[in-house]
């Protein structure tokens, strides 16, 4: 199935969603949809032939939206209320295959009461599980200097500083409750965007959300379970947008199917290590037809690997580029 009219009720295809069948084909066995939303992949991958797919999502509002088109596919398709950090405990079974898409999704988006979007005013929230602390939380209560961090490393935004002092400042008055309140202080730390340009909170309201859900915890965590749970041969496809994501998912790839270091007269001989993962997919992007549908596919990047019978086991998480927040340190020309 490569065709959105082959998805019954289908509301859009998802990103890469052609690429990647092609890429895991033929598709069979259990498969598990690490990042279910609209049910894109999950669907995709049933027509495609999988005997079964897991959704799985910390979102409960994606499984009421499902309930319209779900009965279509029978036992085919289990959901799951979790994170995908524990992926490797919803199945008996080994998988023979693993999709995660971190996206976020256009549901989430438009929906103004979950406070995702500066483009729309609702309650400042930007919680994934609508559980825990939520981005108000986050600007109402964490010191100038974290605050600076969360902006500058997961939203790489430039002038964290300065818009972290402006968001104390306000609080002082009025504590933050809804995205446009957030919004407005923003707009006055930044130049007014020219044309073809970023809204001016896109970068703060990325970073907000990263340190809202743990998303680079999540994501290494994931990685880590998807690799505990394929069989020999199953298959891990993972679609990533923007390039903080996308170094992580590179770097581990890296790391699970090399064999280890020769040594140097720099360096110690380094353990040798069966590689984990065969890489078969290095990064590829959106063609020429999918960006003509959908512009914003253009930052999207897919990497797969396929899994070899080699032990489950870790990467070195410090050599994986995650971001780190440390206080007080000095980072780039931040302004």
């Amino acid at each position: 199935m490569t065709d959105r009219d082959a998805l019954p009720d289908a509301p859009h295809v998802p990103v890469l969603l052609r690429p990647l069948l092609r890429a895991v084909a033929p598709v069979s066995g259990t498969w598990l949809d690490g990042t279910f939303g609209a049910g894109g992949y999950a669907r995709g991958l049933l027509e495609a032939g999988a005997d079964k797919v897991i959704g799985v999502d910390r979102d409960p509002a994606v499984f009421e939206m499902a309930e319209a088109w779900r009965g279509a596919y029978g036992d085919r398709l289990e959901l799951v209320e979790g994170t995908f950090s524990e992926l490797d405990t919803y199945s008996d079974e080994l998988l023979d295959g693993v999709v995660l898409d971190l996206g976020v999704s256009s549901m989430q988006l438009d929906q103004a009461d979950r406070g995702f979007s500066f483009m729309r005013d609702g309650p400042l929230d930007m919680r994934m599980s609508q559980e825990g602390p939520s981005a108000a939380d986050l600007v109402n209560e964490t010191d100038e200097a974290e605050l600076a961090d969360i902006l500058y490393q997961y939203g790489e935004e430039r002038a964290s500083r300065r818009i972290a002092k402006a968001i104390v400042e306000a609080r002082k008055t009025q504590p933050f409750e809804t995205t446009q309140q957030l919004v407005k202080v923003i707009e006055r730390c930044l130049p007014r965007p020219k044309p073809g340009q970023s809204h001016p909170a896109t970068r703060s309201f990325q970073g907000l959300r990263i340190a809202v859900n743990d998303e680079f915890g999540q994501l290494i965590e994931g990685l880590e379970a998807a690799e505990r749970a394929l069989k020999p041969g199953g298959l891990l496809a993972v679609v990533s947008f923007h390039s903080l994501e996308d170094r992580v998912v590179k770097r581990f790839f890296a790391a699970r199917s090399s064999t280890g270091g020769g040594g140097s007269r720099h360096a110690p001989v380094q353990q040798t290590l069966d590689p984990a993962f065969e890489i078969t997919v290095k990064g590829d992007g959106p063609d020429a037809e999918e960006l003509a549908e959908n512009p914003r596919a253009r930052s999207a990047r897919l990497r797969v690997g396929r899994r070899t019978n080699a032990p489950a086991g870790k990467a070195d998480r410090t050599q994986l580029g995650l971001p780190k927040l440390v206080t007080g340190e000095k980072k780039g020309k931040r302004r």
